[in-house]
């Protein structure tokens, strides 16, 4: 069996592959515990954004702290992957215009509840991985 390189992407394959998806996931501190936290998310320029619920943990936890932010995809019949990784601040989004701006994506979220919130990870570090297939 011939070994399969790591690839590591450039920015741009990078922001590709988020624009690509619709679901990852957000990782952070509740209290003194970790968290990983499944999200529906969308891109605003090259920041992720998404919506949450007024008095949950997250949207309680993250204001103004650093995050992680993960996606990542697997070919179970090629065994191709790629992973990208976001590392950025988490801030709320209060302004109008870019509220409307994030209404334009049409992010649309499993949740049944309302999520009035919404929130960008402000993209400090970015960086990507793939396997290509067997």
């Amino acid at each position: 069996m011939t070994a399969r390189k790591l690839e590591r992407l450039s920015e741009e394959e990078c922001l590709g592959l988020l624009r690509s998806a619709t679901l990852g996931r957000v990782s952070l501190r509740i209290d003194e515990s970790p968290a990983i936290l499944p999200i529906n998310y969308a891109m605003l320029d090259d920041d992720v954004v998404f919506k949450t619920a007024a008095g949950s943990k997250l949207s309680a936890a993250i204001m103004g702290i650093r995050v992680a932010f993960e996606v990542d995809q697997v070919d179970e019949s090629t065994g191709a992957a790629w992973s990208v990784l976001v590392v950025g601040y988490a801030e709320e989004i209060r302004d109008e215009a870019t509220r409307a701006r994030v209404d334009a994506l049409g992010l649309e979220s499993w949740s049944p509840s309302d999520l009035p919130f919404v929130v960008r990870i402000d993209t400090r570090q970015i960086s990507g991985r793939r396997i290509p297939p067997r």
